[in-house]
């Protein structure tokens, strides 16, 4: 059994709170992949909280709720891979603690002379490479097993709103459940 099969780990990520975000997290995934299809040289981002997420990017009221009500439909009819995006920030995380400790592998033993360090950059180079290949496939894995869950259950959509951030425009999605 592996460490994300434990149920102490399994009995975390059912904790309410985590749960809930885990599921708002998932959910702001699945609405990105809808609008990213029908708006796809848009740049959106996200954010994820237990009281639902917020979306930024230039689109309207209008658009974020179609995307977020066929998001919801679509994975309470078992897509529940929508809930995994490429542009994660799960993804960058892994991909920063991996070529970091990548990075500090390869100094490892250098010395204090910069002549040292500076020989070693070749090294470093090619074990953070590795780290960064090694780091998409397991972000995702991340992702589908750990950060967002693409079973919503009970979740349910109570308000979307507008909010004023001057000239970056983003949308509060709240919800339930």
């Amino acid at each position: 059994m592996s460490f994300l099969e434990s149920t102490t780990f399994q009995s975390l990520l059912a904790a309410p709170v985590i749960s809930r975000i885990r599921r708002n997290h998932g959910l702001e995934h699945a609405t990105l992949h809808v609008l990213a299809k029908k708006y796809p040289q848009k740049g959106m981002g996200g954010h994820s909280n237990p009281a639902g997420f917020v979306l930024l990017g230039d689109l309207t009221l209008d658009d974020i709720q179609a995307a977020a009500e066929e998001a919801l439909a679509r994975m309470k009819a078992g897509e529940h891979h929508l809930a995994v995006h490429p542009g994660c920030g799960t993804n960058f995380a892994t991909s920063g603690v991996l070529a970091g400790f990548a990075a500090m592998l390869g100094m490892w033993g250098a010395g204090s002379r910069k002549r040292d360090k500076f020989e070693r950059l070749p090294l470093v180079a090619t074990l953070a490479t590795l780290a960064l290949m090694f780091a998409q496939p397991l972000g995702m894995t991340l992702q589908k097993h750990v950060t967002t869950s693409g079973v919503p259950g009970e979740l349910e959509i109570v308000s979307i709103q507008c909010i004023n951030l001057g000239r970056l425009k983003a949308h509060r999605i709240t919800t339930r459940g």
